[in-house]
């Protein structure tokens, strides 16, 4: 079985057979590498429990800056967080604020808000799946993030598509994973050492 980015990796004990878990970060990465290589870049978590794969990011992309936001939760409104502070330096920089999905988008826009908020000079969002339960969709076309960056792990209907959002195919990603189980029967040369 193969899957793409797990929210949590102890997922995979609840099948019953062998799963495969890919990463989508290679094909963000190089789009944000060659769109945005040249600026002067901050990979933002925007929590702390996001901070290893922010840092996967920040090596991948040439040993970037690396921030993360502080938010708490209220107990008494489940799925809602507040975007407290920002830590670690981003003033003047694009930050590559990176998660694994969007739901409803308020904690991600929350948190780009904090990022603008803390001097950074825009900010761009890399997601892996692209949810956006309403209002998500309105969230992110009244806020000021520059480009919406996600994958076509579940698609996005047209009518919740907009300009500064960019899908990019996993079809590159599954294809390797696929020749790769049936040349070596494991995906594990896929990492080069990157999980």
């Amino acid at each position: 079985m193969i899957s793409v980015d797990l929210h949590a990796p102890q997922v995979q004990g609840y099948f019953n057979r062998p799963v495969d878990h890919l990463m989508a970060l290679p094909i963000l990465a190089e789009y944000i590498q060659e769109k945005y290589g040249e600026e002067d870049i901050a990979v933002v978590s925007p929590d702390a429990g996001r901070i290893r794969v922010a840092e996967q990011w920040a090596k991948k992309l040439g040993g970037v800056n690396l921030a993360f936001i502080h938010k708490s939760r209220d107990i008494n409104r489940p799925n809602q967080a507040i975007a407290k502070r920002v830590i670690g330096d981003v003033e003047g920089k694009t930050c590559i604020l990176v998660d694994d999905m969007i739901d409803t988008a308020g904690t991600i826009v929350q948190a780009a808000d904090a990022l603008l908020a803390s001097g950074a000079d825009s900010v761009v969002i890399a997601t892996t799946h692209p949810i956006l339960s309403d209002p998500a969709t309105e969230r992110l076309k009244n806020s000021s993030v520059r480009e919406i960056v996600c994958t076509n792990t579940l698609p996005v209907p047209p009518e919740k598509q907009f300009d500064r959002l960019t899908q990019l195919s996993i079809a590159p990603l599954l294809a390797r994973a696929i020749r790769a189980v049936f040349d070596d029967g494991s995906v594990t040369s896929l990492f080069d050492g990157e999980v």
